[in-house]
């Protein structure tokens, strides 16, 4: 099973991303060490010269991971006719103890890839690479995690057995089961859709003002940051509480994964993909804005933390509008 095309990018992609980090990270000692921007020394020159190949070769490793995200859950629904039992992705992710843990730690190098590539290009627009050290900290700490997923990875796809007998999402998902999915399951529907819509439109409406004031004021920044995140995991909530519902059209169905299969046109997409990237941008945007009181960034931070709240903006609307006009749409009735 591990010979499968999309394991096998997926592995050759978190083999390749470990491998550039490790090669990257005595560079980032070295430059975290002795980086001095005002001096003419060769050692100086030398780290100049060399920073925007390892700067590459990282944001190289960040978009790979940006796309191992979108492929492994594409990967994991695509498996789940390999295993008995298994309706979508749950199953083929239940199908040995590592399958959810590569899931979590793919979504948080997702976050972490994001949030660099930003740090990234707002130190390179700058005349003095004022963020050169922090970025390459952040390097440091990124490639255990690459590590981490890696092993994850091999672990989960080496011990796939197509014999194995696999829990279906109506288990993990069902109000009886002892889970924090079972919870969120278990929300009343007017509670679930009242917390969605208040949660998600004070993100869009914080992003908005944030981008609108030009990024100027620090504190809605770091808003633009905090609801983000917050706005996430309540639309996550929202999509297994009430709106995967919907999109069922059946009262007890609670899956989130489900949606993205083809019986169901893939509506799952439509609603991910500009949530994972509002958040991205929204945290990015958070992060940037700490910034702004380095005195070459004094303008630049301010204007690239709006941009992306002016993205995260974006793309909390288009969620809040798809997931309103699945709701509407269908021929379910949960409130009467």
């Amino acid at each position: 099973m591990i010979f499968q095309p999309a394991i096998i990018a997926l592995l050759m992609a978190a083999s390749l991303s470990l491998v550039m980090l490790v090669a990257a990270s005595p560079f980032a000692v070295n430059l975290i060490r002795h980086w001095d921007i005002g001096s003419g020394s060769e050692r100086q020159l030398r780290l100049e010269r060399m920073t925007y190949l390892f700067s590459m070769l990282v944001a190289l490793v960040c978009g790979l991971q940006l796309l191992a995200t979108l492929l492994f859950v594409f990967n994991a629904d695509k498996m789940s006719v390999m295993f008995v039992g298994a309706m979508c992705a749950v199953g083929a992710l239940n199908a040995n103890e590592y399958g959810f843990p590569a899931l979590y730690a793919q979504l948080t190098l997702f976050f972490v890839a994001s949030t660099w590539l930003a740090v990234n290009r707002l130190d390179n627009a700058a005349r003095d690479y004022p963020l050169i050290r922090i970025k390459y900290t952040m390097l440091l700490a990124y490639a255990p995690l690459a590590a981490v997923v890696l092993w994850l990875q091999f672990n989960y796809f080496i011990n796939l057995e197509a014999d194995v007998i696999t829990s279906c999402c109506g288990s993990m998902f069902s109000e009886e089961a002892d889970t924090v999915a079972s919870e969120v399951s278990a929300m009343a529907p007017r509670s679930a859709m009242i917390l969605f819509y208040a949660v998600l439109s004070l993100a869009t409406a914080i992003a908005f003002w944030h981008w609108k004031s030009a990024g100027r004021r620090i504190w809605s920044g770091l808003a633009v940051g905090a609801s983000s995140i917050a706005a996430f995991f309540v639309a996550l909530m929202g999509v297994v509480a009430f709106i995967s519902l919907y999109i069922y059209e059946h009262p007890n169905h609670h899956c989130p994964f489900c949606i993205l299969k083809p019986e169901y046109d893939y509506q799952g997409y439509a609603l991910y993909v500009p949530l994972f990237a509002a958040a991205a941008a929204g945290l990015s945007a958070g992060v940037l804005t700490l910034f702004a009181h380095r005195p070459s960034l004094s303008e630049l931070a301010p204007g690239a933390s709006a941009r992306l709240a002016g993205i995260a903006a974006a793309g909390f609307a288009i969620f809040l509008a798809v997931a309103s006009f699945m709701v509407l749409r269908s021929n379910l009735i949960l409130l009467e």
